[in-house]
């Protein structure tokens, strides 16, 4: 059964109509009104001068006749005069009106079209301007999304490039046999294929943790063992000329809400974080309670700018722009790192100085 679309007037067609109803109705309502009560009235009229001692019983119908004929005119004058300017008023408001939105959906079209640093103007309608006010900052996010996702294929392409040119050189010689097969060259395409796992691991945990897809295990946990055994487990990593890492907690912490799994992530990618850009001095994982258990991971390395700091946990920035892996990431561990700890109803704060340090806290809710 083929079901017929049903034609549907413009928004100018139905503002006009439903003014000329409402004009209408009210023209009508008058008429009716005047026709009933006007006759009535002018009669009472001639009655009190009658009373008065005026004698008008020889012109009473002429009166009568001439009121009514003077009233039909007037009538018709008024609704005529009354009528157009209704009308044309109401033309020009629905035109007005008609205006903004035909602006409003012209700059839509063009953003839509891929042009984001198109913004609707300001209106004098308040609930335009609402709209346009809406509108203007869902397309500030989107043009900041836009220019995150440029920056992330750069950025993605120069991390993929590195390791796959090594692993391709590599291949290459040993194929041709101009270098030959040492546990060296194996080791080397070994550790540039566990870095390009670890970059393809990292972007499918961040796309599940934004799309809500991670699964979490909250329950009643004791994280001391846990901070116990990652501080045992850095300390193997550190040289012995690298910064000292420092378990500031007391054994009976409260038990927390709180996956075990995704705190012990949360923890290695702010301890490694630590590690990367902290030459010298101390790490220290400190832990409180202040309605919330707070962990925090203390450092003395370079510091992170107070222009950046709004921005740290922001998908794929990073203040180091020269794309060197060694010394800046992509941003994606600590996106991940707010996300996790979101999920479990937490909140996570940085603060930092540079040259003096960085300081990562986050908050686990309370098991009681």
């Amino acid at each position: 059964m083929k079901v017929r679309k049903r034609k549907s007037l413009p928004l100018a067609s139905r503002l006009f109509f439903s003014h000329l109803v409402v004009m209408i109705v009210g023209v009508l309502s008058y008429v009716v009104i005047s026709k009933i009560s006007s006759p009535h009235f002018f009669s009472q009229h001639l009655e009190r001068l009658q009373r008065e001692g005026t004698d008008i019983d020889d012109i009473r119908s002429e009166l009568v006749h001439s009121f009514d004929s003077a009233w039909r005119s007037s009538t018709l004058w008024s609704v005529l005069v009354g009528a157009s300017a209704a009308g044309g008023l109401s033309y020009w408001v629905s035109l007005r009106i008609m205006q903004q939105l035909t602006e409003m959906e012209f700059i839509t079209q063009k953003f839509a079209a891929g042009q984001f640093n198109e913004r609707l103007p300001l209106s004098d309608i308040p609930e335009f301007n609402r709209l346009g006010s809406s509108f203007n900052r869902m397309a500030a996010s989107i043009q900041d999304v836009e220019v995150r996702r440029r920056d992330l294929v750069s950025d993605m392409t120069h991390e993929l490039r590195t390791p796959l040119t090594v692993v391709r050189g590599y291949l290459e010689e040993l194929a041709d046999g101009r270098i030959d097969e040492q546990q060296q060259v194996y080791q080397q395409l070994i550790k540039e294929t566990r870095r390009l796992e670890r970059l393809v691991n990292d972007l499918q945990e961040l796309s599940k943790a934004e799309a809500g897809y991670l699964p979490t295990n909250i329950k009643p946990v004791d994280l001391y063992p846990l901070l116990e055994s990652l501080v045992q487990r850095f300390k193997d990593q550190l040289l012995e000329d690298g910064p000292v890492l420092l378990l500031e907690s007391s054994p009976s912490i409260p038990l927390v809400l709180a996956d075990i799994d995704r705190t012990e992530q949360i923890l290695i990618n702010l301890i490694g974080n630590a590690i990367r850009y902290t030459y010298s001095g101390s790490i220290s994982i400190r832990t409180w309670f202040d309605e919330q258990l707070w962990i925090a991971v203390v450092d003395t390395g370079v510091g992170i700018a107070t222009e950046d700091l709004p921005h740290v946990f922001e998908r794929f920035w990073r203040a180091d722009k020269s794309r060197n892996r060694n010394s800046g990431g992509t941003g994606i561990g600590l996106a991940i790192t707010r996300r996790l700890v979101e999920l479990q109803g937490g909140k996570i704060e940085v603060e930092s100085e540079l040259g003096i340090g960085t300081t990562f806290r986050f908050s686990l809710l309370p098991a009681y």
